[in-house]
């Protein structure tokens, strides 16, 4: 974990109270897809844990949905607004047990950290499958961005049906491949947990009180005992999670 000084560049809607937050600063903590920050905001008592999106050296993407208060007093600072930032938190995803074809699923909000994953995984020779979910069109973000990386190996479905293919996550899944890495909210979690046919790797979403592990306030039951989603997680094995 490291405390350090962003100055946004960039902030800005990318989908119905969806924003994109670029950052300039020191990125030497961020280490893995999966990881995230967290952000402190003037008036607030707690920060604010944002998953990382993508990330190079002295540039910081990430994007966050407005669903309270201090997310949109986020949303309201314009680039060259500094940010006291907390990186390097979390554990992130294994990227040597994805094999030749990893499926990444995300869900909404749960998009995000999988983008980085994406674009490494790429970069090492796998081949990564795509499935997008939303709740309908004006929610709908990132696709040309995964598209980029994975041409017609990426699936988008809106429950309305609205955009994309009508459905949940799993009701799409591919049949052929090596491991899944996810993203989301905790019932996509569970029904991807229970519908994927191999092993994989689920990332939560939680209300984090201190965000490195202190506080205690994050803990989800698995079968070596509670383990923090700020610490221990916030990526957890398939086998290891009792629901």
């Amino acid at each position: 974990m490291k405390q350090c000084i962003f100055e946004i560049t960039d902030n800005r809607p990318i989908a119905d109270s969806v924003y994109l937050l670029s950052l300039s600063g020191d990125t030497s903590a961020v280490s893995a897809p999966g990881q995230f920050v967290n952000l402190r905001l003037d008036g607030f008592y707690l920060r604010r844990p944002l998953s990382v999106f993508d990330c190079s050296a002295g540039r910081l993407r990430l994007i966050y949905k407005v669903v309270g208060e201090g997310t949109a007093a986020l949303a309201r600072l314009a680039p060259g607004t500094t940010l006291d930032v907390l990186t390097g938190l979390g554990n992130g995803y294994d990227l040597s047990a994805s094999g030749p074809a990893p499926l990444l699923i995300g869900g909404g909000a749960g998009v995000p950290p999988l983008y980085w994953l994406c674009r490494e995984l790429v970069r090492r020779g796998a081949e990564p499958r795509v499935v997008l979910g939303f709740n309908s069109a004006k929610d709908v973000f990132c696709e040309r961005e995964f598209r980029e990386l994975c041409g017609g190996r990426v699936t988008v479905c809106t429950v309305d049906g609205s955009y994309g293919v009508k459905g949940f996550v799993t009701d799409h899944l591919p049949e052929d491949y090596s491991y899944f890495y996810t993203c989301g909210p905790e019932p996509m979690l569970r029904a991807v947990a229970r519908t994927a046919a191999t092993s994989g790797e689920l990332s939560f979403e939680e209300r984090m009180g201190c965000g490195f592990g202190a506080c205690m306030g994050c803990s989800c039951r698995t079968l070596t005992g509670n383990k923090r989603i700020c610490r221990e997680g916030p990526v957890l094995k398939k086998e290891e999670i009792i629901w």
